[in-house]
């Protein structure tokens, strides 16, 4: 008698279940995605203060960077710069050091997450390369303040791994702590504020 596979899918807050191995974008709510990613620590946890900085918080500044970098740039972008880490409300923020321990297989979940989410909100299952390179400079500036502001880095040593950032872009971009509800609610709001727009 063949073994049963092992459960690949999850059960979401919302009733919804994700299946993993096969994503669809009719399994994907925002509140979901929005309390999962309240709840996952950016830097493994490693930062100052009470409380976690979350994806959810990291990726409302993401969305905000990329709106400094692209000023009156498409709304559809802006909504890809806020779900950029969407994925990880269900598979975690692993750093870059235990992704690349993972192998290929990590991308590949990663990857099929990312087109139903994308799917599921209107925008392209896959980004065009030009709109994923300035995500990823936003990304870039993120890592940046969250390194010195929040994980001990100094800037020098910041500098060293992910660039040093244009002043005109970061300036009063101070990072605060919130808690996870508050956050939550910040990013269904942003989103829904971007899905009106469109």
């Amino acid at each position: 008698m063949p073994k049963p596979q092992p459960r690949a899918w999850q059960r979401m807050l919302s009733g919804r279940r994700l299946d993993l191995l096969d994503p669809t974008p009719m399994d994907i709510e925002i509140e979901d995605i929005a309390h999962g990613l309240a709840f996952v620590a950016r830097w493994n946890g490693q930062t100052h203060g009470d409380f976690a900085y979350s994806v959810a918080e990291h990726s409302i500044l993401v969305a905000d960077i990329h709106a400094r970098l692209a000023p009156g740039g498409p709304v559809k972008w802006q909504l890809a710069a806020l779900l950029h880490d969407a994925p990880e409300y269900v598979i975690g923020d692993m750093i870059s050091p235990v992704k690349a321990a993972v192998g290929p297989g990590y991308g590949a979940l990663d990857d099929r997450l990312t087109a139903a989410i994308h799917l599921r909100f209107g925008l392209p299952a896959v980004l065009p390369k030009s709109v994923k390179m300035l995500i990823k400079r936003a990304d870039k500036i993120s890592a940046w303040l969250e390194a010195t502001q929040l994980a001990g880095f100094d800037a020098k040593e910041a500098d060293k791994f992910f660039g040093h950032p244009d002043q005109g872009v970061i300036d009063g971009l101070t990072l605060h702590l919130r808690p996870p509800a508050q956050v939550r609610a910040d990013f269904t709001k942003r989103h829904k504020s971007l899905l009106e727009a469109l």
